[in-house]
């Protein structure tokens, strides 16, 4: 038996992936100076996709149809920006960018931190009788 209702889980792997881009960001931004440091930045599409391959099978009807493997898929979440330089010296942080990622993971954090905590606002509610 489940404790928690899928939406919490949700809310909390949400929570994870917040948490994770706030330190990749928070250590590109320390690293603005570092010569030859290439920026990395989370991948939420890689986060997504290994989240529905651990919660989700398929089961194939028909030999014509496709397999259901993993085999194509990234297993790492971080990715590292090697493609440009903006510094003479080899690093490719901008910290302007950085820091507009910075507010725009603050707001994300936020908003799925109101909504579990409205989630157990409501489980609160509902042992306590209405009360």
């Amino acid at each position: 038996m489940k404790l928690f209702s899928n939406t919490i889980h949700s809310l909390e792997k949400a929570l994870d992936y917040s948490t994770l881009r706030q330190k990749v960001i928070s250590n590109n931004i320390a690293n603005v100076d570092t010569p030859n440091f290439k920026a990395q930045d989370v991948s939420f599409k890689n986060l997504l996709s290994n989240e529905i391959e651990s919660q989700m099978s398929a089961n194939r009807t028909h030999e014509k149809h496709l397999q259901f493997t993993a085999s194509n898929r990234s297993n790492g979440s971080l990715m590292t920006k090697a493609d440009t330089a903006y510094n003479h010296n080899g690093n490719n942080v901008d910290v302007d960018k950085e820091m507009a990622l910075l507010a725009e993971n603050q707001i994300y954090y936020n908003a799925v931190t109101q909504r579990i905590s409205g989630k157990f606002n409501t489980l609160k509610t509902v042992i306590k009788g209405g009360n």
